[in-house]
């Protein structure tokens, strides 16, 4: 019985203004069988990876490092990669939740037709989901900016740690997207890698703020929008315009738009269906209404 349905983020059983919310989630997606999923942060919290801005959808912590900064200055790329050595292994550890599970779950069912996340860490493709379009790129790869190499990021994390002892094992703070916090007082001597090839500038192969997504990305999201009967959002406050921009088509189409989020989104207006819960709880539920097994790796 879904009364004795408890979460697994908080152990708490759904309430009773909860039961309507949910049979309303199955129902949208019983009446669309070509969902389009936009995911966020909010998904992978569960599995130990921070995200940026509260349920008010306001930012937490320091800003990132903007693209500008680093292209343009050595000690914001000293900086970077510095508090990325420290921050990378989290991300790198970090292991799909039973939200990220579930969607690979309504995929191979056949309930979801494409999904577009705004995160680096590429657990929805280790748990599972296919043809993922990553707006945002990947944290995983790096790439140089002078001959188009691509490196794995564990093979540049094994030349930061080999090149830069002092600065392995510093006391840090965990943030978004392999970021870290570290007390390091200056970054002078921290040396940044260079591809091996052609001794170019290196670059994680995703997209900073102050940067663009790419225009293959945009066009690929964007047609599965077309095709898509409606939108669901998991885990994001929609506040950067990169994945906004696709709530806004899906209103400029008359195609409706459901979001599983506990704080505010940019979109709230918009919105056909929210569901004020925990993404693991959310389709911990949503799975036995549709009778699916859940899946957890």
């Amino acid at each position: 019985m879904l009364l004795g349905t408890e979460s697994l983020c908080k152990g708490l059983p759904l309430t009773q203004e909860e039961f309507p919310l949910i049979q309303e989630l199955h129902e949208f997606v019983g009446r669309h069988p070509r969902l389009l999923v936009l995911s966020g942060a909010g998904i992978s919290t569960a599995s130990g990876i921070p995200g940026y801005r509260d349920e008010d959808g306001v930012w937490k912590g320091r800003r990132p490092t903007m693209l500008q900064e680093f292209l343009g200055l050595q000690l914001a790329r000293q900086r970077y990669w510095a508090r990325s050595m420290i921050g990378w292994p989290e991300v790198a550890n970090a292991q799909p939740n039973a939200a990220h599970y579930a969607l690979a779950r309504l995929e191979a069912a056949g309930h979801v037709q494409r999904l577009v996340t705004q995160n680096v860490d590429g657990l929805h493709q280790r748990a599972g989901s296919t043809g993922v379009i990553e707006l945002h790129g990947s944290l995983g790869k790096v790439v140089c900016l002078t001959c188009g190499r691509v490196f794995l990021r564990s093979e540049i994390q094994h030349r930061l740690e080999s090149e830069n002892p002092l600065f392995a094992g510093g006391v840090a703070v965990q943030a978004p997207d392999g970021d870290a916090l570290v007390e390091y007082e200056n970054f002078d001597a921290f040396h940044v890698p260079q591809c091996s090839y052609c001794g170019g500038l290196l670059k994680p192969d995703v997209v900073f703020f102050g940067g663009s997504v790419p225009r293959d990305r945009i066009h690929a999201a964007t047609q599965e929008m077309e095709n898509a009967d409606a939108l669901l959002v998991v885990g994001s406050s929609l506040m950067v315009y990169s994945g906004y921009r696709f709530c806004l088509l899906a209103h400029q189409l008359g195609k409706p738009i459901a979001a599983i989020n506990l704080g505010h989104t940019r979109a709230d207006a918009l919105l056909a269906l929210k569901v004020r819960q925990p993404c693991i709880q959310a389709f911990a539920s949503l799975l036995d209404r549709l009778g699916l097994e859940r899946a957890y790796g």
